[in-house]
Order: structure tokens, then C-alpha cells, then sequence
């Protein structure tokens, strides 16, 4: 069985001090869902691309980005010795709903694992044993395409949700809706703003918050068809589980519809219903 040193890896992280904005800019930079957050040069901390989109979205201050501190969002960090056996570590994730844990040797950090860190492994060991039809979830997230944005975020804050399914009108699936996606939208309506200092995009970032979700903002007359990302993965019901692992991991991406034998999606496949497979492996 292999253990938690087997499969970690170096961590990003990002100083205690810095601001809501930094924490931005550095998820977007470099495509990472998570930062470690260090403290006098020691890991105290996590923060997450989810925490970081419900906070954004829902935060109802005045006040600019950068003058918005890290501490607001930054959880602490569950860690794990490194001789752990990967299917503890799921266990872990999985009874605390949480996507990474922290990797320590003799009491020091020495790297992180993740959900993706699972997935990998998964792919590379059994191979041909399940299907996918097997461990998704029935139930996902979804709107029309022609749904107000607005809706679309409340939903996603509702549900504690990071992306969500986009169906047209004849219930076929035409995209998807993704923090990350939002991100970028809040960039691009931050530099269309009447702002004091618009020499950083990011800071800018705090005009058009409140426009997602309110009905007199942008988040009322963009629809959902606007800012989706039209290239959905999908697979099938009875698909190798294994081989999925490893097209999740190749293409970077957190989850997959599943498709039924007539093409309608029945469920979506993500990373942490691959996990729970880990979690029970015998």
C-alpha cells in the first residue's frame, strides 16, 4: 500500500500578511486551487479557490481588495504524518470535507496532498476494475442557458457548489460555470468601472463584486450563455473509472458529466467521488 510521502508534493504558499487581492491574482497566475498561508516562515494555514469565490461573491464591504486581509479567509490546515497510507488520507478528506491535507516528517512540513494527488494514484493502480456509472453522483447542479447570471451565482453560494452544469432549452448540455470563470469575468468588469485607481485590475475587482447577485447589476442582463466555457468533458456510463482518472488529470480538470446510452447526462464524476473510492479501497 503507498503512503502519503509516496504521492506529495511541494506546496504553493503565500505570506500571512498579504491581502485578498494578492491571494487572487496568485490563484489566477498560477492555476491553482489552494495556497498554503506561512507564517514566519512556517505553514499555518490554507485558503482555496472555493473559500476565496463564496467570500468575493458574498462580502458586502466597501472596501477595495488589497486593503481586505488574508486572515478573512485562510482555514487552518489538517496535516498527516507522511508514513499515513493513502486510503487514510481519503478517509481524512472525506469525513472532513476537505480537498488536501498536510504532509509532516518528525514535525516539520514537507509537502501537501490533494484530492488530484488521489485521482493519480488511483489511475496508475487499478486499471479496468470499476466504471464510472458505478461512483458518480446522480445528482449535480445545473441551469438554463439563458438564466441571469445572478441566479447561477446564488445557486452556486447556496449550495456550496464550485461549478454548475448548462443546459439549452431542449435539456442538452451546452456548458459550464466555474468560480475560475467568474474570476475572470470580475476581472474584465472591474476594467469597464468608473474606479479612483484602476492601475491594478485586481484591486478593481471590488466595483463589480455586488453585481453578481443583485438584480440591478450586470448579474441581471448577462446570461449564463455569456461567460460559460462551452468545451464540457464528458464520458460515458460505463467507462473505465480508472482510465477517466487519468483523462481528468490530463486535461486538468475537476470533474466530467457522465452520459447516459442516449447522450442526456445522468450524473457528474469529479474528483472527490474518486476519492471515495480510495477511501474504501480494500
Amino acid at each position: 500500500m503507498k503512503h502519503a510521502l509516496d504521492y506529495k508534493n511541494s506546496p504553493r504558499t503565500i505570506k500571512f500578511e498579504s491581502t485578498i487581492a494578492d491571494v487572487l491574482k496568485k490563484i489566477i497566475d498560477e492555476k491553482k486551487s489552494r495556497l498554503l498561508v506561512t507564517e514566519n516562515d512556517q505553514i499555518t494555514g490554507i485558503v482555496t479557490e472555493k473559500d476565496l469565490g463564496v467570500f468575493l461573491l458574498t462580502d458586502d464591504s466597501e472596501k477595495n481588495l488589497n486593503e481586505i486581509p488574508l486572515s478573512a479567509i485562510v482555514k487552518k490546515i489538517i496535516s498527516v504524518d507522511e508514513h499515513t497510507s493513502l486510503i487514510e488520507c481519503a478517509e481524512i478528506m472525506l469525513t472532513k470535507s476537505i480537498g488536501s491535507l498536510v504532509i509532516t516528517s518528525k514535525n516539520e512540513v514537507v509537502g501537501i496532498l490533494t484530492k488530484t494527488d488521489l485521482v493519480r494514484y488511483f489511475s496508475k493502480t487499478h486499471p479496468d476494475e470499476k466504471i464510472v456509472g458505478e461512483y458518480m453522483s446522480p445528482y449535480y447542479a445545473w441551469q438554463y442557458s439563458d438564466t441571469p447570471l445572478h441566479k447561477v451565482v446564488l445557486k452556486m453560494i447556496d449550495e456550496k457548489i464550485s461549478r454548475v452544469i448548462i443546459r439549452n432549452r431542449d435539456d442538452a448540455p451546452v456548458g459550464i460555470i466555474t468560480f475560475r470563470d467568474l474570476f475572470e469575468l470580475a476581472l474584465k468588469q472591474g476594467n469597464f468601472e468608473d474606479v479612483l485607481d484602476n492601475t491594478d485590475p485586481v484591486i478593481s475587482v471590488i466595483f463589480p463584486r455586488k453585481g453578481f447577485i443583485t438584480e440591478s447589476g450586470f448579474g441581471k442582463s448577462i446570461k449564463a450563455e455569456d461567460i460559460m466555457s462551452k468545451d464540457i468533458v464528458s464520458v460515458n456510463y460505463d467507462d473505465d473509472l480508472a482510465s477517466t482518472s487519468k483523462m481528468l488529470l490530463e486535461k486538468n480538470i475537476n470533474g466530467v458529466g457522465v452520459l447516459s446510452t442516449h447522450g442526456n447526462i445522468v450524473g457528474i464524476l469529479s474528483k472527490t467521488d474518486i476519492m471515495k473510492v480510495v477511501a474504501f479501497l480494500k
